[in-house]
This record gives C-alpha cells, sequence and structure tokens, in this order.
C-alpha cells in the first residue's frame, strides 16, 4: 500500500530569513493525522537565507540527522563539535541526556538548502553524540547509499553510514532520468519516500520535490527517476 504526502500539503513556517516546509506536526504547525511515520518524527525542508540561521538551543532524546542538499551549513554545539556541513555531506546527532547546538548560514549571498530529519531513538537519556561525514558522489549516483543506521559507524571516521540509535535505516540516491533503484523490504517493515529534489516514479506513481510517500505491505520499492537529476530519500523502518 502506497500513501502519498504531497508537498503542498505540509505545514509552513516562514519568518523571512528561514522558510521552511514541514512533512510531520513541528512548531506551531499541528495536524494530528501527520504527527510521525513509525519512528520517523519530522523531516523539515529548509531554505536558510545568507548569513542568517538558528541561535545556540537544547535537544533531548531524538536522534537528528541533517542532510544539505544545496550550500553550505555552520554547525557548532556543547560537545565542542564545530564545521561546516556541505552539500553531499550528512550530519548525525544523538541528542540523548541533552545537547546544545546552532546552525547558521555563513554565505553573504547564498541560501542553504538542507532536510532536518528526526528519529525517535530506541532508548532515553543516551550519551549525547555528534557525527558528519561526506558521501561521494559516485556512491549516490543511480543507486541508494545508506548514509544512517543501527549498524554503523560510530564518529565521523571509517567506511559505511553514520551509527543512530534506532532500527532505522536512512538511504540517499542521487537519480538520473530513467535510471532505476529497487529497494526489498523485509517482512513487517516499512518505507517513507521523500523527494528532495526533482521527480521520480515511486511504485508506478509520479512524485515531485517535497512529495512523499508512505509504504507498508508491499515486498519491495522501484524508484525511476523522471528529471534530470533527482535526489530522493529512503527510510526503511521498522
Amino acid at each position: 500500500m502506497l500513501t502519498i504526502r504531497k508537498a503542498t500539503d505540509r505545514g509552513r513556517t516562514n519568518i523571512g530569513w528561514l522558510d521552511s516546509w514541514h512533512t510531520f506536526s513541528f512548531g506551531e504547525y499541528h495536524n494530528p493525522n501527520h504527527m510521525a511515520f513509525r519512528e520517523l518524527r519530522v523531516i523539515n525542508d529548509d531554505i536558510v537565507a545568507p548569513g542568517q540561521g538558528f541561535g545556540l538551543h537544547p535537544h533531548r532524546d531524538m536522534e537528528i540527522i541533517t542532510v544539505v542538499l544545496d550550500g553550505v551549513l555552520h554547525h557548532r554545539d556543547s560537545l565542542g563539535s564545530q564545521g561546516e556541513i556541505r552539500s553531499g555531506e550528512v550530519q548525525v546527532m544523538t541528542a540523548g541526556s541533552g545537547i546544545r547546538h546552532s546552525e547558521f548560514n555563513g554565505s553573504p549571498d547564498k541560501p542553504v538548502h538542507l532536510l532536518q530529519i528526526w528519529i525517535m531513538p530506541e532508548a532515553r537519556s543516551l550519551p549525547p553524540a555528534y557525527a558528519q561525514k561526506a558521501f561521494t558522489p559516485q556512491s549516490r549516483k543511480n543507486k541508494l547509499a545508506t548514509v544512517a543506521s543501527r549498524a554503523g559507524q560510530a564518529g565521523s571516521s571509517g567506511p559505511g553510514p553514520l551509527k543512530i540509535n534506532q532500527d532505522v535505516d536512512v538511504m540517499v540516491g542521487d537519480l538520473d532520468a530513467g535510471a532505476t533503484v529497487r529497494h526489498t523490504l523485509r517482512p513487517g517493515r516499512a518505507a517513507w519516500i521523500q523527494i528532495a529534489t526533482g521527480s521520480a516514479v515511486i511504485n508506478g506513481t509520479i512524485l515531485n520535490a517535497g512529495d512523499a510517500a508512505a509504504i507498508e505491505d508491499e515486498a519491495s520499492i522501484q524508484i525511476e527517476g523522471k528529471a534530470p537529476a533527482s535526489t530522493v530519500l529512503v527510510f526503511d523502518l521498522n
């Protein structure tokens, strides 16, 4: 079964320097029909204006994943981590027992476009942690690269995905028009597909940038790129 969540049906926060679309209830946007999908709690599609950003603020008990689609995001946190997250890079932060961080666009003239994703952890009050990693264009080109999973690597070094504290696999693929990828779902698993940029056909249904689909009671997913270049996120959920 495939259930569509259209981009135009999402909640929106536009405060000038931040234009954010909320797939699930977030902040002042509350929709009881769209609170979460299994462990997936937040997908915010953010555009941050040049020289602007989020000041130091706290989080607890959440796995926070940031995927930068275009531009550069600057990060600083209470663990002492600081640096830049560029297009093609992924950040994972375990908020756990408590972490404070800030994110801002240091460019004087270019916006930054990112997806911020929250996944509910499998335990509360975990030790806070931070990691980020660049995934090469070749690893994502017309294939699904697993960028975060419970079986991933703690810290930013080493091969493979980054570690999150939940039984969720997060995959990213950059598809050319006509390129097809498939993903098999184990029995009892579900998937959330988010079209970050471009457009794609998901099990026969066309979705455009910002659209999403929940997939349950299916054995596999077929994704075909439609636009010249499309970025697709796949969440394989317990």
